[in-house]
């Protein structure tokens, strides 16, 4: 049975990067056909230099995406922290069942209810334009702050509380003995929610989509080019943008280890 099962796992890894493995071929295809490979060329690499709507697509989701990771990391990180500190089991699990529910709840359902939510208070203020930039950011803060919260609790878990204490005792008001001990010995939970946060928000279709308005997103683009014809540029800007999340994967994979490795 043994056969059986690495045979399955192949099938399983050939169907997760197989399309993966076509679009990076394709990227370098010297013609536009999307199934007939003619030969390498970095053209259509070369060509993303001059598409200006994919650029100011790319421009928007980078700013979101840094913007949407640094916040949601401040904001979960002092949530983590808050929620630690209660000493109340019900209201802990009350709290960790409200910040649950963006994870477990359909991104429609989200998308759709933060876009009510935005228009409802554009609308109530007077605003002409009620979706743009800071509703996008703001939904992107909004599912973000869970998977922050999540990979810092842990580690706060795993600090020693006398830490902190003992700073106390040593002359240290409350502030600095968290950012002298309690952070650095978070700090691993820290830098991996933040990058879970960047890799979440760089990828978002479904809840950008409804709180966009105007200011459009690279995977919505790439969703409005599907309508016509995909050009084998973007096939190079998915590319560059897998082999991105891959280092950020390989760089979240390294600081989980370090942090397994301190608690041995």
């Amino acid at each position: 049975m043994k056969w059986l099962s690495k045979l399955y796992v192949c099938l399983i890894i050939f169907f997760l990067y197989a399309p993966v493995a076509v679009m990076v071929l394709f990227s370098f295809n010297s013609a536009e056909s999307v199934w007939v490979f003619e030969g390498f060329s970095l053209d259509w690499y070369k060509s993303l230099l001059f598409d200006a709507t994919m650029l100011n697509a790319l421009k928007h989701t980078l700013i979101i995406a840094v913007l949407s990771a640094i916040i949601s990391t401040v904001l979960g990180t002092a949530a983590a922290v808050g929620i630690e500190a209660l000493k109340n089991r019900i209201a802990k699990k009350a709290v960790m069942t409200v910040t649950n529910i963006p994870m477990m709840n359909a991104d429609i359902v989200t998308g759709i209810s933060l876009m009510l939510l935005f228009v409802f208070i554009g609308k109530l203020i007077g605003l002409h334009e009620s979706l743009g930039f800071f509703t996008v950011l703001i939904a992107h803060i909004t599912f973000n702050l869970p998977y922050v919260i999540l990979s810092v609790l842990p580690k706060l878990k795993q600090t020693d509380s006398h830490l902190p204490e003992a700073a106390l005792d040593l002359g240290c008001t409350p502030i600095q003995a968290f950012f002298k001990v309690v952070l650095p010995s978070i700090s691993t939970g820290i830098a991996t929610g933040m990058i879970m946060a960047f890799t979440l928000s760089l990828d978002d279709f479904v809840i950008s989509y409804f709180t966009c308005g105007h200011y459009q997103t690279l995977p919505i683009v790439i969703y409005n080019m599907t309508k016509k014809t995909v050009t084998p540029d973007t096939y190079a800007l998915s590319t560059l943008i897998f082999a991105s999340v891959f280092l950020l994967l390989v760089l979240y994979n390294a600081l989980q280890t370090k942090a397994e490795k301190r608690r041995g």
